[in-house]
């Protein structure tokens, strides 16, 4: 019952209301792994680390385009790991857990809808103008007034 729960968490996150607005999956493999990270995506792959396994319900990545981080920072982003103070980090894809509290931030600012939009929008592409057009501002800028809140 947990990951159907999860899933309809993600669902409700990303606004994917309607089966035309996921990503079809007619399959996918998983696999767990002696490894220190939580999970990571690759096509139509799942590595998970052994340690932590969690449901994926999944996320558009840019037709391939978009950072690693910013995919898995999304996925964070529905999940952050209690113990991790926002505004930690020197740049905002340089890990996941920073990525997720970064987008955390961004989509305060947007009054809870920027992931949803954000992801849409990478379902066909990435560009590092996706923030300009959801936020007004360059995701270099975005990142200067998130430190500057958290005082770091």
């Amino acid at each position: 019952m947990k990951a159907f729960n999860a899933t309809d968490l993600v669902f409700a996150t990303f606004q994917e209301n309607t089966n035309a607005s996921r990503i079809d999956f007619n399959y996918f493999k998983i696999f767990i792994q002696d490894r220190d990270e939580i999970a990571f995506t690759t096509n139509d792959e799942i590595h998970f680390g052994a340690r932590y396994i969690q449901s994926f319900a999944g996320n558009w990545n840019g037709n391939g385009k978009a950072p690693q981080a910013l995919i898995e920072g999304i996925a964070d982003f529905v999940r952050p790991k209690a113990g991790y103070a926002p505004g930690q980090g020197n740049k905002w894809d340089e890990g996941f857990e920073v990525t997720a509290y970064f987008l955390d931030y961004c989509n305060g600012l947007k009054g809870g809808n920027f992931i949803a939009e954000l992801n849409e929008k990478m379902r066909y592409g990435y560009s590092d103008a996706y923030f300009v057009e959801l936020l007004g501002k360059t995701v270099d800028e975005l990142w200067s007034d998130y430190k500057a809140q958290y005082g770091s």
